[in-house]
């Protein structure tokens, strides 16, 4: 295939009208496939320097001091074949009292035999905001193993918000493996939530630390499991300067044969920091279910929109301030 072709069934197979995409030149965009850089457009502010490996790619992405971009970077990377290796060495800066958002479509919608990788080092600076919205699309076989590992820092005043969503296609087998560390008055968010089924294995490990004064932070998780699928989610959270606060919620649901285990760990090292959690494991609701039948539905029918609601209900709604790109997302998105 030719690389235009390339990138249309990329972002064909997440939705996007790649067209009205390119048609905006206030959109910044970063397109990859496989081991190859596709296309780079940039906006003021935004600078990326990107080499290609044998099996992916390695690339440093800044956002200079004092940046506002305004409307959310578009990342569309993954591969079309059904077989391969991608691996995505990553290094973030943004600097101080700078602004962005990244939205990143990951997709492998023929995934038989794929394995992608992705190693991130994130640096958000003094009074900084990030936010990034990393939304997957995966073939029916269960074909692909993703491994997404990253270490943040968010400095005095940053704020960063990630959100991790993969609700339509088969996990496969997917390990999340994410540490951060929150200085002075920052605020970090980071969500997940993923839809298993089949023989589908979900492992995420989330580790906050919020190491200033008055630092906030929240680990969010939702995972519907079904079949013979199986998740297990380690959340820990620790709390070590005075005023900082924090919370941890996870919550799964288990249909069939499918088997969840949560583990939330809070740790508090200073008298006056203060961290909460809540971990909920369980079946559908009964009573929902039998709502939502009288109604009509078929009882997968009615599962599937509780599920659905589950995960929908998990996309955070509090996004960092200053960081709300939803708007912005729909319009450049639309297909």
């Amino acid at each position: 295939m030719s690389d235009n072709s390339l990138l249309q069934a990329m972002y064909q197979s997440v939705g996007i009208n790649p067209h009205t995409l390119w048609a905006q030149p206030d959109v910044a965009r970063i397109e990859i496939h496989a081991n190859q850089v596709l296309g780079v457009h940039l906006v003021h502010g935004l600078e990326v320097d990107a080499r290609q490996l044998d099996d992916g790619i390695e690339a440093r992405i800044l956002v200079t001091k004092g940046t506002r971009i305004a409307k959310p970077i578009q990342v569309c990377f993954g591969m079309i074949p059904d077989n391969g290796v991608q691996r995505i060495i990553l290094e973030i800066v943004v600097e101080d009292d700078a602004r962005a958002g990244v939205v990143a479509h990951c997709t492998f919608p023929n995934a038989r035999n794929i394995r992608h990788e992705m190693d991130a080092r994130l640096t958000i600076g003094r009074n900084a905001e990030y936010a990034y919205i990393e939304r997957h699309v995966h073939g029916a076989e269960g074909g692909v193993v993703v491994i997404p590992r990253s270490k943040v820092r968010v400095l005095e005043g940053g704020r960063y918000h990630t959100d991790f969503e993969l609700i339509r296609g088969r996990v496969g087998q997917i390990d999340i493996d994410i540490e951060l560390v929150g200085e002075a008055h920052s605020t970090s968010e980071v969500a997940a939530r993923v839809s298993g089924s089949g023989d589908d294995r979900i492992n995420i490990r989330e580790v906050a630390h919020l190491a200033g004064a008055y630092a906030r932070g929240v680990l969010q998780t939702s995972v519907a499991l079904r079949h013979r699928a199986e998740a297990m989610v380690h959340n820990t959270l620790r709390a070590s300067a005075p005023y900082a606060r924090g919370h941890v919620d996870c919550k799964e649901i288990v249909q069939d044969q499918a088997v969840a285990k949560a583990v939330p760990v809070v740790e508090v090292t200073h008298p006056k920091a203060h961290v909460t959690h809540e971990a909920a494991i369980g079946s559908v609701d009964s009573r929902q279910l039998e709502t939502l039948m009288s109604r009509g539905l078929s009882e997968d029918e009615a599962v599937d929109l509780i599920i659905q609601g589950l995960l929908l209900k998990g996309r955070s709604g509090s996004q960092p301030a200053g960081v709300s790109y939803q708007a912005d997302v729909l319009s450049v998105t639309s297909s």
